[in-house]
């Protein structure tokens, strides 16, 4: 290897140690830092080794195209059968009934090497039983909630013989036009490889195997249309795009997904750059990569190949190991080999990944009786008593004029307005095998019934047709209820069918008729409790105008109506922040907290950065959120007043419960670099924690940076550390003013301990 490539090297292996702490912990500790690829058992590892290099001496190229090949379920599925017995297909797309994966197991037995099969499905957010969407997972900004629910979900489908997920989903997005925000983690690097990280290891405790995706920088389409290129520079791919991967590998994730549009103008299916040499190379991956659903094929659509046969070869050579749905590799490759454009050695080491990754997963261990007891019990109680904590810590409180919320006894008469209040059917992912019953879901209304109090009234009124609201069915009863109550709450839905893949959009306000009715609602003088039921960040400005308190839901899942109706009857105080920044407009997209500053800062002039037409400012930032009650912080006190470019200083903050309820409040701690060689964000989330305190209760939260966690990547795709001036800043959201000063300097410099000026809000 020469020099310059060693020093290259280095420099990307020391911003993966250094973004290590964060990932391991998003607060700081003095943990050791893990190696940059997953800790596995040596010994293990060398029997798995030594047993793939044996069955690989074994099998016919056909055999070895075969365990590359991997289609979607058919019907009817008879040749498909056969297609197993004789060694040709290593994977099944979307078989969850099992009684299917027993016959393709028992087809797999009896093929000549008798190869297990992986039968892999979009298992996410729900099997059976729904959880609210990852979206709303980071909106708890806990973790480990996030791998508890990814536990569920896995233990669901594993009982019915699914082995293999396609999540974690860890694009960072900045764009919410973009429908898929709904299945990753937000705007910010930091928090997304916290939940990449947590929900690898709760899918692989579950008993699935994951596949981190899209490997890499899916989430910034253009103009926020699925499928589109994405632009992105070195740094920013190093720096914002690529840590959530590093996350997920570091915690196992068995498979990556390669992404399926352009960056750069190069399709990444296509990408030897990206799959070969940075995830595979120089991540040290050495797990398989799958296309995506038919990407191979739409190499053709992208213009880069004539055929599906010439767009296989092209795949292959970039790194693909496994070609979901397109057939191009069952039809391609050993043709390829034959005639020399594939050497077989290539096709071996594209096997031995996926082997060794079915030895990993025990399936060579698995016996007949165990597909037998397909399905095997799983303890719904447990399930469900999940998805509601998760729901629970995920709502969101962006307003709370007047103290609308909670909703108490001294309120005789509440007004729920809204279909969606009175169903939950448009809320199931359902995986559940044919014949099987969707779990019963205690629907809002019922859930706010039972919890009036002596003497109060619940005056229903669906006003529309349909959960969404796209039409109406009695806007008249809806006003009439509202006028005989003292408060509304108006629960409105994200419009049913724009959410998830494929669904982009350009307007982002409530949909169908919803803010007509709201406009109807707010005529009447009532006060106004909005329940927000969403996928992704909406533009509320006009709502926010109308209600005097607005809750995120997000999609809240089997048990998430309950737990709302928990929440708005203050049984559970709100305790979600923002993983992504609301717009006050869809012309301020894309849209975020840790922007670059300008050479002229808005101030309110013409010649300032910002709109002539609107404000400068999001409407909710990220990492907001209210409760029950409020929180002070106190100034910050550092350990020292500078550290060295290798070492740490502690920041410590007092936060105190000011209000009369207990309440959860998630603690944020961000940096800024004042000086650099190119310019830096204006704020970077270094920390969090989320802390529980009583009335007048107080804790000191401590959280260690160090300083090899604060560099940045420059264009030749270096590592940066630099000596500089930075500003940390410690509150309840990005949008915090509780700051004070250190240097990392050369050399270390200490002192005493250094004390912000200022008190928190």
């Amino acid at each position: 290897m020469n020099p310059g490539r060693m020093r290259s090297l280095l420099a990307f292996t020391l911003f993966l140690l250094a973004f290590t702490p964060a990932l391991a912990n998003p607060v700081g500790s003095d943990k050791p830092r893990p190696p940059v690829a997953a800790a596995r058992d040596p010994n293990n590892e060398r029997d798995i080794e030594r047993a793939v290099a044996a069955l690989l001496k074994r099998m016919t190229l056909e055999e070895k195209v075969g365990q590359l090949h991997f289609p979607s379920l058919a019907f009817p599925h008879q040749p498909q059968l056969e297609a197993v017995r004789r060694g040709e297909i290593g994977a099944m797309l979307n078989v969850v009934d099992p009684r299917f994966i027993r016959a393709f197991s028992n087809a797999a037995r009896q093929s000549r090497l008798g190869i297990p099969m992986l039968f892999a499905i979009d298992a996410i957010y729900a099997l059976k039983i729904t959880f609210p969407p990852p979206l709303a997972w980071a909106a708890t900004w806990r973790p480990e909630l996030a791998e508890r629910a990814a536990f569920e979900v896995g233990r669901e489908a594993r009982a019915v013989g699914v082995n293999w997920t396609f999540a974690p989903m860890v694009d960072v997005s900045r764009d919410p036009r973009w429908g898929r925000v709904i299945e990753g983690a937000g705007e910010d690097a930091f928090l997304a490889s916290a939940f990449a990280a947590a929900r690898v290891n709760g899918y692989r405790r579950g008993g699935l195997a994951t596949s981190v995706k899209h490997f890499v920088g899916y989430g910034a389409p253009e103009g926020g249309r699925d499928y589109t290129g994405t632009e992105i520079s070195t740094p920013e791919l190093l720096d914002r795009y690529l840590p959530p991967f590093v996350a997920a590998l570091q915690a196992g994730s068995e498979t990556v997904m390669a992404s399926f549009n352009t960056i750069n103008g190069v399709p990444v299916t296509m990408n030897r750059k990206l799959i070969t040499d940075l995830l595979k190379k120089q991540l040290g991956f050495d797990g398989f990569v799958t296309s995506d659903f038919v990407a191979i094929g739409e190499l053709v659509n992208h213009g880069v190949a004539r055929d599906l046969e010439e767009a296989s070869v092209l795949a292959f050579r970039a790194g693909i190991d496994f070609d979901m749905a397109s057939g191009g590799y069952d039809l391609a490759l050993a043709k390829a080999v034959r005639d020399g454009r594939i050497k077989t050695s290539e096709i071996d080491e594209a096997v031995r990944r996926v082997l060794r990754v079915k030895y990993r997963l025990g399936l060579f261990d698995a016996t007949p009786a165990d597909f037998a007891a397909l399905p095997r019990p799983v303890d719904e109680t447990s399930v469900r008593r999940s998805a509601r904590d998760v729901a629970r810590e995920s709502f969101v409180l962006v307003k709370n004029d007047k103290s609308a919320l909670p909703l108490t006894a001294a309120t005789p008469a509440i007004a729920l307005i809204g279909a969606a209040a009175d169903t939950a059917a448009h809320d199931h992912s359902w995986w559940g095998p044919a014949g099987h019953a969707k779990p019963v879901t205690e629907t809002l209304r019922q859930a706010i019934e039972k919890r009036l109090r002596p003497g109060q009234t619940l005056n229903y009124a669906p006003a529309f047709a349909d959960a969404c609201g796209r039409k109406y069915l009695d806007k008249g009863a809806a006003i009439a209820a509202a006028i005989r109550s003292d408060i509304v709450v108006f629960n409105v839905i994200e419009d049913c069918d724009v959410q998830g893949e494929g669904v982009s959009r350009t307007k982002l306000e409530l949909s169908g008729r919803q803010q007509d009715m709201l406009d109807a609602l707010a005529a009447t003088g009532r006060p106004i409790v909005l329940v927000v039921e969403t996928g992704r960040p909406l533009v509320l400005a006009k709502p926010d105008r109308q209600a005097d308190a607005i809750l995120i839901a997000w999609h809240p899942g089997t048990e998430g109506r309950t737990a709302l109706a928990e929440v708005l009857t203050g049984e559970v105080a709100p305790s979600g922040k923002l993983p992504m920044t609301f717009p006050r407009s869809e012309g301020q997209i894309p849209i975020a907290y840790n922007t670059l500053p300008t050479g002229r800062p808005w101030t309110g002039s013409r010649y300032t950065t910002g709109y002539i037409d609107e404000a400068n400012t999001p409407l909710y930032p990220f990492g907001h959120g209210l409760s029950y009650t409020t929180f002070a912080y106190d100034p910050i006190i550092l350990s020292q007043p500078a550290m060295s470019t290798t070492g740490s200083i502690d920041v410590e903050v007092m936060v105190r419960n000011t209000g009369s309820r207990t309440g959860s409040e998630v603690v944020q701690l961000y940096t800024r670099q004042l000086v650099a060689s190119r310019s830096r964000p204006i704020k970077e989330l270094r920390g969090f924690e989320k802390i529980t305190l009583k009335p007048g209760e107080k804790r000191s939260l401590r959280f260690r940076l160090a300083a090899q966690s604060l560099g940045f990547h420059d264009d030749a795709g270096r590592y940066v550390v630099e000596a500089a001036p930075f500003k940390v800043f410690v509150g309840g959201s990005s949008d915090t003013a509780v700051t004070t000063d250190f240097l990392i300097t050369p050399a270390s410099a200490r002192g005493a301990p250094v004390r912000s000026s200022g008190s928190g809000p």
